[in-house]
């Protein structure tokens, strides 16, 4: 409807005003900045619709972490935006927050053996190059 394009529209430049947070700048890792596992939303989707078809045929359930088994730092995701969008990430820095770790990835073992799923999509630039295109195409509408 009109209303939901024009809300969508506030939201998408009242987005643009803010600015991201990087939450500590001290982690043992290469750029300081915390390290974490992304995953595409295709090859998320690509395993739940396998794990549903695996139940249907009697797979016993259980719990299976998704990931890609690869990090990626905070810098590292802001570097590779601005590569891909030809757009300037306006960041600030502020301190750790309590109970962050520097590296959290997920493992695809199991995922691997129970479903036969592996991520297809999910390296750096693949999710911020398709996300990035899903939004112009969504906020370019009439």
């Amino acid at each position: 409807t009109q209303f939901d394009r024009r809300r969508q529209r506030q939201m998408c430049i009242r987005d643009r005003d803010r600015t991201l947070e990087i939450f500590g700048t001290d982690f043992s890792t290469p750029d300081g900045t915390a390290i974490r596992d992304y995953i595409h939303v295709s090859d998320l989707a690509d395993a739940h619709a396998l794990a549903l078809q695996k139940l249907l045929e009697g797979l016993e359930s259980g719990f299976i972490n998704l990931g890609a088994n690869q990090g990626y730092s905070v810098r590292e995701v802001i570097n590779k935006t601005e590569e891909v969008t030809g757009k300037t990430v306006e960041y600030s820095e502020g301190p750790r927050r309590e109970g962050d770790v520097p590296i959290l990835l997920a493992s695809t073992t199991r995922a691997e053996e129970r479903l036969g799923w592996r991520p297809r999509f999910s390296d750096l630039e693949t999710i911020i190059r398709t996300a990035w295109e899903w939004h112009r195409r969504r906020h370019t509408r009439g």
